[in-house]
């Protein structure tokens, strides 16, 4: 084989290497924001778990990098009412306040049962203690979770059912790739602290409005922009706060 086919065989292996290491994160935005180094580094002990809501998730030795499913943290009262406060898909990281020695600001529940990378928390502080990249990421993802879980609380305090509804919508579309959510109207009152009936509401009013359908357990969204429209401000005060904390969009050398 001549040099330069040597040469030339390198560069194809370089870049397969490289493409490998891309893909294997490919479906969460955390992970897509570390250097090359970090991905090396963490993929060998990252694994695929599949979680649904009858699975309980062990944060207590996990961390939790969701691709394709949804998790809430809700809240629960004395009195046994209910509301989310915050909710992480393929945008963040689940067991973070485990991590970073403190404690969640409510119960993690999967909502929306799919995929997600598992890591244990020793093989992920020894790469966070290096103080790379990777530590940047997951505090300015804190810094951006605990903005989303003060918006929350004044959302629901200040805004209408079918504001709150819109909001609850749309921070799902943005972790999904599709436009449709597996959920009942039981479900959707439990997370926004409301009635089952003012659901019933403001969805029937969203739905006159051409805006989603609602069957059998199940809401697909017809028009985001005009969700987009009738939502109240917590949710572009969430969707800004995250883009500003956010490192990078892609993986990087």
């Amino acid at each position: 084989m001549s040099t330069y086919a040597k040469e030339l065989s390198k560069l194809r292996a370089g870049v397969a290497s490289q493409v490998r290491k891309s893909s294997c994160v490919v479906g969460n935005r955390l992970l897509t924001q570390l250097s090359h180094g970090e991905i090396e580094r963490l993929t060998p002990h990252l694994e695929i778990t599949r979680i649904s809501p009858k699975t309980p998730l062990c944060t207590q030795a996990y961390l939790y990098f969701p691709t394709t499913a949804l998790v809430s943290f809700i809240y629960t009262l004395a009195s046994g009412s209910t509301v989310e406060i915050g909710v992480i898909g393929n945008d963040g990281v689940v067991g973070l306040n485990t991590f970073l020695g403190g404690t969640a600001p409510g119960q993690e529940v999967c909502t929306l049962a799919g995929d997600a990378f598992r890591i244990k928390l020793a093989s992920l502080h020894a790469e966070y203690c290096r103080g790379d990249l990777l530590q940047r990421v997951l505090l300015r993802y804190s810094q951006a979770f605990l903005a989303q879980v003060a918006q929350a609380a004044v959302c629901n305090r200040f805004h209408s059912m079918e504001q709150r509804l819109c909001r609850w919508l749309l921070l799902r579309l943005d972790r999904l790739s599709s436009n449709e959510i597996a959920v009942t109207q039981d479900g959707i009152a439990n997370m926004l602290g409301g009635r089952r009936a003012t659901v019933t509401v403001a969805a029937g009013h969203l739905q006159e409005m051409g805006l989603i359908v609602c069957y059998r357990g199940r809401i697909t969204v017809l028009d985001r922009s005009g969700l987009e429209a009738a939502v109240c401000e917590c949710y572009w005060a969430v969707n800004q706060e995250a883009k500003s904390r956010r490192v990078g969009n892609a993986i990087r050398h």
